[in-house]
Formats: structure tokens, C-alpha cells, sequence
């Protein structure tokens, strides 16, 4: 959970930096080698507004991008010490597209997966339940619930979107649904899937199959 909470952190200074760069130049930008410059209060390669605010406003870049950089390199530690706590053979990293970075952090926010018995309750406890009506005429989707662990729908839903073509499983489900599902709803699909493959092959400590 520290890592999310620290990317959270990390994409509010980045877009608080942008939004200061912005002000006072065309390029809004942000490398490695820019923030280290911005860091240390070097201007001189930055082609600048010369306006009455601008020397307040590097003054601001200058802290926000020492923050940044300080963010970063924190996010690196926690990452490889997450990492370091996920064991080689551990079933989850048997799943394409989970690596020992996302195993880690699904492992430390959940616990013992055990505490849920049914796949139903994993995807509701990681925010993915579906939201549906029911009257006499028509069952109407409402999206998802949004209930559960918010970052554990975020990890679901960024590991569903970036990798759903190396993992069998999603690629069928997405082929099968692509023509019906459209955009966010498709990916939601998606994280919701994942999360019932992790919830089987972690419950059940069996590595994954394709089915």
C-alpha cells in the first residue's frame, strides 16, 4: 500500500510541476535529466518568460522538483523491498503480466486470501463488483461498485490494460467481448477477470492455467 500511496503522491508533484513549468515556459515536460537540473535551481538551459511572477515561480519549481526527485527515489526503495518480500516460487508469479512488484502489493494488502471463500468476495473486497438493476422488464448494468480497496482496483485495472494480450485467458475474454465492450468498460471487464484468476490460483495454490 505504501508504494500506490506513494505514486499518489509522486503524480500530484508531477503534475503540480507541470503545472508551475507552464507557467512560465512552452515546455512542460519532466526527464530524469530536467527535474535533477530543476532541483538544483539550474535555469540556464530553460527558455523562460520574462514576467514580473516568474522569479517566485522558479523559486516553487525549484522545491517541487527536489520533492520529486526525493519521491522517486523513495518509490525505489519500497519497490525493491516489496519485491525482496515476494518468494520466487510464489504461485502468483506463475499469472502473465504479474510481476513480483504487483504479487507483492496484492500479498501485503490483502493478507490472507483465505478470508475469502468465494471469487464473488475477492472482487468486491478489490472494488471490482459489478453494480446491476433488476426490474420486471430489463437487468441494466450500473458500472462497478467502487466499495472495495482503491488501490487494489487501480493495480487490477493497469495490469488488466497493459498485459491482457500476454495472458491467455484475458486475450480470450477480450476478443469474446471487444465488439459489445467499448473503452473503460472493457478494461474494468478486464481487472475484474484478473482478479478472479488471482483469487483461483492464490486460494487454491495452483500455478495458472490457461482455460
Amino acid at each position: 500500500m505504501t508504494t500506490l500511496f506513494l505514486k499518489d503522491i509522486e503524480t500530484k508533484y508531477k503534475n503540480r510541476l507541470k503545472r508551475a513549468l507552464f507557467l512560465v515556459s512552452d515546455n512542460d515536460k519532466v526527464n530524469k535529466d530536467r527535474l535533477e537540473r530543476l532541483a538544483k535551481g539550474d535555469f540556464t538551459r530553460e527558455e523562460l518568460y520574462q514576467l514580473e511572477y516568474t522569479p517566485i515561480v522558479l523559486e516553487e519549481i525549484k522545491i517541487l522538483a527536489k520533492n520529486l526527485l526525493e519521491i522517486q527515489e523513495r518509490l525505489k526503495e519500497v519497490r525493491r523491498m516489496i519485491e525482496g518480500q515476494v518468494p520466487q516460487d510464489h504461485v502468483l508469479l506463475t499469472i502473465p503480466g504479474v510481476g513480483k512488484l504487483a504479487a507483492g502489493i496484492i500479498i501485503g494488502i490483502v493478507g490472507d486470501v483465505k478470508r475469502f471463500p468465494k471469487p464473488e468476495s475477492f472482487v468486491a473486497y478489490c472494488g471490482l463488483d459489478p453494480v446491476v438493476e433488476r426490474s420486471w422488464k430489463a437487468v441494466v448494468s450500473r458500472g462497478i461498485s467502487k466499495r472495495g480497496n482503491k488501490y487494489l482496483r487501480s493495480l487490477f485495472y493497469f495490469l488488466a490494460m497493459r498485459s491482457y494480450s500476454r495472458n491467455p485467458t484475458l486475450l480470450k475474454f477480450y476478443e469474446t467481448h471487444k465488439d459489445r465492450l467499448k473503452g473503460k468498460k472493457l478494461y474494468v471487464a478486464l481487472a475484474r477477470k484478473l482478479a478472479r484468476v488471482v483469487w483461483s490460483v492464490w486460494y487454491n495454490n495452483k500455478p495458472y492455467e490457461p482455460k
